[in-house]
């Protein structure tokens, strides 16, 4: 039995977990500008999605089935016999359900697909996760119920954001509008609910008291349990290290990553995004 890990890129992963585990693979998903389609991380960046933002045609777009389809035929001509594929949230994206509907065809490689419910560092450390316990030989019925449990009981992800206008322009605006409506000082605190889509769980006057918020619901989850934290941002890498670290004095933080937020997910926040995910450990 040889078994891949699949993901795409809404999973924000960082090049030293793809060189760690050769057994990850990721399908990018699409950013087109102006109608001209670039791949992922691959063919664009996020600090030139930023500059482009404002003044052109932004969205993103559903991955390359064809990218799929050859990822497929080359792990099967590599011998791997099984896949746990792990897709951001179908609330949030067609991707988990284009990818649904490409494996009803596939043949002679076993497929077991996850709707993870969630997006950037949440789905991240799900991806860390089964790699590690692939690498432990643990079997995929108790690799998913272990995800599950890291899903919804062992980690939450939180954000803020300067303005919703991105979120409103991508039309991922999901449950968050109504609470706050357009007051423009107000910042949201969001979350991806158990159902996959964005809800508003506290807010704030401004967005230092939005970071307030955030620390207080991860105090109120974690208490004194051992974390472990990602601090995503768009375009602000000293904010989100200072950031983290103002963290350490109310928690107990093992580990802090700082992810620069990936393009597919900087479109539909701006560069003022500051996000915390946090495992128990």
């Amino acid at each position: 039995m040889k078994t891949a890990i699949i993901t795409d890129s809404a999973a924000n992963l960082q090049k030293e977990t793809l060189a760690k585990y050769p057994n990850l693979f990721v399908v990018p998903l699409m950013i087109v500008v102006d109608e001209k389609s670039y791949r992922d991380e691959i063919e664009i960046t996020t600090d030139e999605v930023y500059q482009l933002l404002d003044d052109h045609d932004v969205s993103t777009s559903l991955p390359s089935i064809d990218d799929l389809n050859k990822l497929l035929d080359q792990l099967k001509k590599d011998g791997y016999t099984d896949a746990i594929v792990l897709n951001l949230s179908s609330g949030l994206s067609g991707t988990f359900n284009a990818f649904r509907l490409a494996f009803e065809s596939v043949e002679g490689i076993n497929i077991t697909h996850m709707d993870t419910k969630t997006l950037g560092g949440g789905l991240a450390i799900m991806v860390e996760q089964a790699c590690e316990m692939v690498s432990q030989n643990i079997s995929i019925p108790q690799i998913i119920k272990s995800l599950n449990k890291l899903r919804y009981e062992d980690s939450i992800a939180l954000y803020t954001i300067g303005t919703l206008k991105y979120l409103r322009k991508g039309g991922r605006i999901g449950k968050v509008e109504g609470t706050i409506g357009n007051i423009l000082r107000i910042k949201p605190v969001i979350t991806v609910n158990d159902e996959g889509v964005y809800v508003t769980v506290s807010k704030g006057f401004g967005i230092q008291r939005s970071f307030l918020a955030m620390k207080d619901l991860l105090v109120e989850k974690f208490k004194n349990a051992a974390i472990d934290l990602i601090v995503h941002f768009g375009d602000d890498l000293e904010k989100a290290k200072q950031l983290g670290e103002s963290l350490r004095k109310e928690l107990n933080i093992r580990n802090i990553s700082l992810y620069k937020l990936t393009p597919v997910l900087g479109i539909h926040t701006g560069p003022v995004m500051f996000a915390y995910v946090a495992r128990k450990v």
